[in-house]
């Protein structure tokens, strides 16, 4: 492994898991398995979720390519970028910590995913990753550490390929281990579902301040700051 790819790599790592261990991306995972046909709906939303991310991380390589160039070195334009977005991350991660009290419960909309169809969970899917500004908000990062690394076009697709595996690996686990196990994990969904619920404003706002701190660190490095 070269220079390049490890630091992209690593730095993709933790991106990656911002958005893997959100509660708003775990609970639904889990939600959909209590649905009528929990097996397909639940690949559904898999299949869907991975669609969205891999949409998102291209666009986001793209538009890197576009502003900077392949084969250029990382513009100081991406370490500032770096900088605002691992700024902003802490600032709401320090918001979401001081309002936890006010938001203990899951959004309104979770509690009908458990009566969806494979059709709609993996529209569903695709969905929760476009519409949802904390993943677009990871991917810009995870899209400029990419595009400006100058790994050519087959390493760009392989580094937006593990960022994507990265990402969706807590809705990967959960749905293809009931696939495999069945309803004898029915009741270990159900207590992480229940923990998740009560505890998502928390578990949001300690990633987020971690997570940011890091971009904030590596946008920090790369402007000769530290």
């Amino acid at each position: 492994m070269t220079g390049s790819w490890g630091t992209v790599l690593t730095g993709l790592v933790p991106l990656g898991l911002v958005v893997a261990l959100s509660p708003i991306t775990v609970i639904p995972a889990v939600l959909v398995l209590q649905a009528p046909r929990p097996r397909s709906t639940g690949l559904a939303f898999l299949a869907g979720w991975t669609v969205g991310l891999a949409a998102v991380i291209a666009a986001c390589v793209q538009l890197s390519h576009s502003l900077s160039g392949v084969h250029k070195s990382p513009p100081e334009w991406a370490s500032w970028l770096r900088v605002v977005l691992g700024a902003g991350l802490i600032v709401f991660g320090v918001y979401r910590w001081f309002t936890r009290d006010n938001s203990s419960d899951s959004p309104g909309w979770m509690k009908k995913v458990a009566t969806v169809t494979p059709a709609r969970a993996a529209a569903m899917g695709v969905a929760l990753v476009v519409v949802r500004p904390d993943v677009v908000l990871i991917c810009v990062p995870a899209g400029l550490a990419i595009g400006t690394a100058g790994l050519g076009l087959e390493g760009d697709w392989l580094a937006a390929a593990f960022f994507v595996i990265v990402a969706a690996s807590t809705v990967a686990i959960p749905t293809l281990a009931y696939a495999i196990a069945g309803a004898r994990l029915d009741d270990t969904m159900r207590r992480l579902k229940d923990w998740m619920e009560k505890n998502n404003a928390a578990l949001m706002a300690v990633i987020m301040v971690v997570i940011g701190a890091m971009v904030l660190h590596n946008g920090a490095r790369a402007l000769g700051w530290l």
